[in-house]
């Protein structure tokens, strides 16, 4: 029936008339940080560090509190956000330079969250860091779905937010005013900002999938002047680059500068979604790839507290490297001011986006829908939550309830299990496998039963006992 009125009232609309607003599809807007952490947004408890825009997106819709990124580290957390597929089963579980510029592609034959949106009828377009496959391979963005992209293709690209160039779909296009020193005349930030706002100016009439992933706060940590002013007054040492990445005069300021930056971008694109009156026909989600790193490119982690109470950080299967803030806003449709302590994750994002779209789901999926929780409703229904890592030493991690399961060091081969009460001990400080046998025995089984062998990502300690 619901389909029977649906079409009836598209017939009604013919004959040069727009499309009703009542039939038109949902806009989504999905904005993804590069390695901010848990704890810096104020709305996750962050003090030193200005996010006005997203802590008043958070208080306009749903903050989850117990939200995972697919992995720790970038390429394959944006595989299990693009794919549904955790990292037991995804095509791309490490970061891995392939070819001149790129990362190991997605293989033609990937149905991506993009792919379903793009036929479906959608405007999809993404601006920002891509990572699962370079220019001219099967996993370049505009093959997995996408209609236009602007930004890195690559990842070590990225690594300079003053770049020579960047890519607009197969065309290298030169950014003026840049020499590839730590502070050029064009930051990229901005002109995904531009990008992003463009794309949804030129897309206002018919139903978008927008997806921005953000380079920043990754380092080099490089912002304008101007973003830097709040924190002129902050104690400073100067980092001179022998961590890495590019140097830069006052590290603190800077790391702080570029979230207010990105902060006052998020603010931006929901002003554009507002003026041109699609704010309740529009799902903005905003979320983090993976969490905060430390000293890396002079990043003080202790300072800011970048992952909050969390054991660990980016590159670490701990909390502190993968659980990440995640904020849904959707007026009329997610009431304002709530949180959620439903156990997500990024390959969760696929189903609900489907969902949220009512087009069909892949079956070959990990991911559960929480589509329903954004609208007040369930948590989605699952027995655990998955990773696998075959870098940083190896790791395999289950949150199952309030339980979290986690081996490191496996690159030397099967590691005792650590067991952590996360209800009673969120960061992660004592193991109590000894105390808990049965349930480590039920996390060791979804270990062995989650784990499939890769070919390009093997964990030989894993292997005789994976599928």
């Amino acid at each position: 029936m619901k389909t029977s009125l649906a079409f009836l009232v598209l017939l009604l609309g013919c004959g040069g008339a727009a499309q009703p607003q009542a039939v038109r599809k949902p806009n989504i807007i999905f904005i993804l940080a590069d390695d901010l952490g848990y704890g810096e947004l104020g709305c996750y408890g962050q003090k030193k560090i200005l996010t006005p825009r997203i802590d008043k997106m958070a208080t306009e819709g749903l903050r989850f509190t117990n939200a995972y990124a697919g992995n720790a580290v970038c390429a394959p957390s944006r595989c299990s956000l693009m794919t549904g597929l955790h990292q037991g089963h995804a095509h791309v579980r490490d970061n891995r330079t392939y070819g001149v510029e790129g990362q190991t592609p997605l293989p033609a034959s990937t149905v991506t969250i993009a792919k379903l949106l793009q036929s479906a009828g959608y405007a999809t377009g993404a601006t920002g860091k891509w990572g699962l496959g370079g220019p001219g391979t099967e996993g370049d963005p505009n093959k997995q779905g996408f209609d236009l992209f602007y930004g890195y293709n690559c990842q070590g690209h990225a690594h300079n937010h003053y770049p020579f160039y960047l890519w607009r779909n197969d065309k290298r296009v030169p950014v003026p005013g840049n020499d590839g020193t730590w502070k050029g005349k064009t930051f990229s930030h901005d002109l995904f900002e531009k990008e992003a706002l463009d794309f949804v100016q030129a897309n206002k009439d018919k139903p978008f999938f927008l997806y921005v992933p953000f380079t920043v706060p990754h380092v080099a940590i490089q912002v304008p002047e101007d973003s830097m002013e709040p924190y002129k007054d902050w104690e400073e040492k100067p980092y001179w680059g022998d961590k890495g990445y590019l140097p830069h005069p006052r590290p603190r300021a800077g790391h702080a500068a570029m979230i207010t930056r990105m902060d006052r971008s998020v603010g931006r694109i929901l002003d554009l979604v507002a003026k041109l009156g699609l704010e309740d026909n529009t799902i903005v989600v905003f979320s983090s790839d993976n969490g905060s790193i430390d000293a890396a490119g002079g990043h003080d982690l202790a300072f800011f507290q970048g992952n909050g109470p969390l054991r660990g950080q980016k590159g670490q299967l701990y909390e502190g490297g993968i659980r990440v803030p995640l904020i849904a806003r959707w007026p009329g449709k997610i009431k304002p001011g709530t949180t959620s302590d439903a156990a997500v994750a990024f390959w969760d994002v696929l189903p609900t986006l489907c969902d949220v779209a009512e087009i069909a789901k892949p079956g070959a999926i990990d991911g559960v829908s929480f589509a329903s929780t954004l609208l007040g409703g369930a948590a989605p229904v699952r027995d655990y939550l998955y990773w696998e890592f075959p870098s940083y030493g190896g790791q395999q991690a289950v949150r199952m309830g309030k339980w979290k399961g986690i081996r490191t060091d496996l690159g030397k081969g099967m590691t005792p299990t650590q067991l952590y009460d996360l209800e009673a001990d969120l960061g992660e400080t004592k193991n109590v496998a000894a105390e808990n046998r049965d349930v480590l025995a039920r996390i060791e089984k979804i270990m062995a039963e989650n784990h499939r062998r890769s070919a390009l990502f093997p964990i030989p300690a894993l292997d005789g006992a994976g599928k």
